[in-house]
């Protein structure tokens, strides 16, 4: 049993022998036959990190062959080897809908099926939602993302009803109160067919004026074409990103994904779209899916897949359970270069009555239902790099030199012993210093549930 780990109480300390990819280290290696790893399907390899006042201060790649102390300059600074414990940088939750969750003890979805889980939260939001009921379980939520070892999340949350500027309102307090510990993006949340009055045209000035992002839900039809149109439009004109939900269903006919990029295409859109779910693109023939692809790829357009919440919620139709359901073409994405991301989506409510906001369990159950191979480091930068870098966050998701020390060690030496355990002795670190922070306990809402 490894013994826990203890940093020095100096802001100025070595982190020593860490397994990490180094596809998430961001420095000047050797070259590839002369650096220290393990096999090629564990794609880690050893590094020494030197942390000072609060940031990475320096890098070193361990060459085979040599001495571990070998071109470290210590200078008496204090030491801590982790003895091949793996460290990855923090994790960036890039889906969530923060505004719906936690209401699972007061209104749980029995039958599982997407249209009830639909109508139970409208019915919930009506009977429940104030700005104290919407704050408190948003941050609960937060301080779940925390304790695990986020660094940054973006959360959908529901627009244009009479409600809805209860739940903005809550996330505006929340991304100001929390700005020293999370970055929160926020997405508004509706069916595209509401920005083609003049309402989606004030939602679009809001978001424009109050750092949000234009977003919704784009179902297949014969309007589709004209609301993504209109939406684009709208986005454009205000240098504003676009974050969908499309395509969340397995009817091969719903091929909104593919509309999404052709139309981007067309009009020329410029900012960054990312289309979440893209379910149905599983059950799609081979040229589809191809066909689809080449034009996501061409219309820069990122793909997060959220296989939690859809591997339970959908394919409860069937007369005998479990059927197919919930998983997009994970491994023809990243085949072809489209960003591809994991992300939390619902957590115990009633589209989803599990889940912590936690980067690695997202990770360790992708591989699973994915079939995500290794090398595992290729799909490591789902839940930490590439959704940084497409929230443009150019400080997060990597590690190197001058970055913030935001990083999660974890008592695993390989990803079989990182996949096989839920980790909960993980030491977050922020800044150079650990967090010591555990998820906030269930019993905190307690009052908020009706217990």
């Amino acid at each position: 049993m490894s013994s826990p780990l203890v940093l020095p109480n100096d802001g100025h300390y070595w982190l020593e022998n860490a397994h990490i990819p180094p596809n998430l280290v961001q420095t000047k290696l050797p070259s590839p036959q002369k650096f220290q790893g393990t096999t090629p399907w564990e794609d880690l390899a050893l590094y020494h990190l030197e942390i000072a006042d609060g940031r990475i201060k320096s890098i070193v790649a361990v060459e085979a062959g040599k001495n571990l102390d070998e071109g470290i300059d210590r200078q008496n600074i204090p030491r801590v080897n982790l003895n091949r414990r793996m460290i990855l940088p923090c994790f960036v939750d890039m889906h969530t809908h923060l505004d719906k969750g936690h209401i699972w003890g007061r209104s749980p979805n029995i039958d599982g099926t997407f249209a009830e889980a639909i109508a139970i939260t409208e019915r919930d939001a009506e009977l429940h939602h104030s700005s104290e009921d919407i704050y408190r379980r948003m941050e609960f939520a937060l301080q779940c993302s925390y304790a695990h070892g986020t660094a940054a999340v973006r959360t959908h949350i529901e627009m244009g009803g009479q409600q809805s500027q209860i739940a903005w309102k809550s996330f505006q307090q929340l991304r100001q109160a929390w700005a020293n510990r999370l970055i929160l993006q926020g997405v508004a949340m509706v069916t595209t067919d509401y920005y083609l009055g003049s309402a989606g045209e004030k939602l679009a000035d809001q978001m424009a004026h109050e750092g949000g992002i234009l977003g919704g839900v784009a179902y297949a039809g014969p309007q589709v074409k004209t609301q993504l149109t209109r939406l684009m439009s709208l986005a454009q004109a205000r240098n504003l990103d676009i974050d969908l939900h499309v395509d969340e269903n397995g009817d091969r006919h719903s091929q909104v994904l593919h509309q999404a990029a052709a139309t981007a295409l067309e009009i020329g859109f410029t900012g960054q779209i990312v289309c979440g779910h893209c379910c149905s693109l599983d059950v799609q023939t081979p040229q589809q899916v191809e066909d689809t692809l080449e034009l996501v790829k061409q219309a820069n357009i990122a793909i997060v897949s959220l296989p939690l919440c859809n591997l339970y919620l959908q394919g409860r139709h069937q007369p005998q359970k479990p059927a197919w359901r919930g998983i997009t073409k994970v491994h023809a994405i990243q085949s072809q270069g489209i960003p591809l991301v994991f992300a939390s989506d619902n957590c115990r409510d009633p589209f989803f009555p599990f889940g912590d906001h936690d980067g690695l369990e997202v990770l360790n159950q992708s591989v699973r239902i994915g079939q995500l191979d290794p090398p595992y480091g290729q799909w490591c930068t789902t839940v930490n790099l590439t959704p940084a870098r497409l929230m443009g966050l150019a400080n997060n998701g990597i590690l190197r030199v001058d970055a913030p020390a935001d990083l999660v060690i974890f008592s695993a030496r390989y990803f079989n012993e990182l996949f096989s355990r839920s980790q909960g002795d993980r030491l977050v670190i922020r800044r150079g210093k650990p967090t010591h922070k555990k998820p906030p306990h269930y019993q905190e809402l307690d009052d908020l549930m009706g217990a």
